[in-house]
């Protein structure tokens, strides 16, 4: 009977201290935000054929997409400082403005968090005559 109290004992020691807990998650840093400086062209004439519409600026993701009046468009990049869409006919169909944004999207950190954030670019307005 000691014999197996005191084996009892041991693994119930052995238990409690080996300090296993659950692995922290580490919450996501903050991204790259790109910046645009330019739109070539700046302006188009509604009701105008499609046409590719070129983003000047910085820090722009290989994998970052454009959103033109919130829609999002697939970029062609080029370096990190240009990329480039095609803008449809249809978006620029009557006379007004719209809005330009470059997101970078986030970066997974694995099972145990960490990462990045997606960011977004500051707005230029596209005119459309």
């Amino acid at each position: 009977m000691k014999f197996f109290s005191l084996v009892i004992l041991l693994l119930t020691a052995f238990t409690l201290g080996c300090g296993y807990k659950s692995p922290a998650t580490t919450a996501p840093a903050a991204g790259v935000t790109p910046a645009i400086a330019q739109l070539v062209p700046a302006t188009a004439t509604h009701g105008a054929p499609g046409f590719t519409l070129t983003i000047n600026g910085s820090n722009f993701a290989s994998d970052s997409s454009a959103n033109w009046n919130g829609t999002a468009f697939t970029t062609t990049f080029v370096t990190a400082n240009q990329v480039t869409i095609a803008v449809p006919a249809s978006a620029i169909s009557s006379a007004g403005t719209a809005s330009v944004v470059v997101s970078n999207p986030a970066v997974s950190g694995g099972i145990y968090g960490g990462g990045t954030l997606a960011e977004n670019s500051n707005a230029m307005t596209f005119t459309i005559n």
